[in-house]
């Protein structure tokens, strides 16, 4: 539990310094930093494909959703209690104490203070969306008409802001996710892979044949993870312009819809 220190837990700033004291010896004080990203940011989406083919799905599905991180992500000794204050001052940074725990043991460390940006990230999200709900009527007037912007959805403008590298590394990923969820029967995170695949599929040029990438990855047969990896080797050489490699994909791709 957050023992808010300087600051108030009703009105996180975003940034904060914790504290964890040491069960044997109080005097003695862990600390890190936990940031909350004003902006959504997603780890995955800085993955090359190759790699997070080979990343689970679940960790993948975290780093898309980057909220608390502590920096350095283990509490550290090194300043004093003091020091600490004062620099939360400086920095107008909320305080917060987590907690005792056994300066030995890292793991234990590296936990508290997952945990503790966890709880403190959700504070910071009730707080903005409270903050949001609240806005005053004549601030919303000041704003302008925001009516044609309703139907927006974020998801789009992301992708649309996104080069057609980017695009076929969220492919890539996603077709991992994908073949993860066949591999576990998860249906809901097979639809929602799915979805967001011919989101992206949509915006790409049809030259990279993206349709084909989402039927052959969410496609439970035999042979269409190595027809979905095909389709993407394939995309990559047209945009890599090495032409001269893809007529051997395209000769094994027919290959292997010759044999499902």
């Amino acid at each position: 539990m957050l023992q808010f220190l300087r600051g108030n837990s009703q009105r996180p700033r975003g940034h904060a310094i914790f504290i964890a004291r040491s069960s044997s010896d109080l005097r003695t004080v862990y600390a890190t930093y936990c940031v909350v990203p004003p902006i959504p940011m997603s780890l995955a989406k800085y993955l090359p494909p190759l790699f997070a083919s080979q990343i689970p799905a679940e960790e993948l599905q975290e780093a898309s959703n980057i909220a608390g991180m502590p920096i350095p992500p283990m509490l550290e000794e090194g300043m004093s209690l003091e020091q600490l204050e004062m620099l939360a001052e400086h920095r107008d940074d909320d305080l917060c104490d987590i907690g005792t725990i056994s300066g030995r043991d890292e793991i234990s460390r590296m936990q508290l203070a997952t945990t503790s940006s966890q709880e403190y990230a959700q504070l910071y999200a009730d707080y903005i969306s409270t903050a949001q709900r609240s806005q005053p009527a004549a601030r919303i007037e000041e704003q302008g008409p925001v009516s044609d912007f309703t139907n927006i959805d974020p998801e789009d403008l992301l992708v649309q802001s996104m080069s057609d590298r980017q695009k076929l590394a969220e492919m890539g990923k996603l077709v991992g996710m994908a073949r993860y969820a066949l591999e576990g029967h998860d249906t809901q995170l097979l639809q929602d892979t799915k979805r967001r695949m011919e989101r992206i599929a949509g915006s790409l040029a049809d030259k990279y044949r993206g349709r084909e990438i989402v039927a052959s990855a969410t496609d439970p047969g035999a042979t269409s993870a190595r027809l979905a990896e095909l389709y993407m080797n394939r995309a990559y050489k047209l945009l890599d312009e090495e032409y001269a490699d893809i007529p051997n994909i395209e000769r094994a791709i027919r290959e292997m819809k010759g044999q499902a």
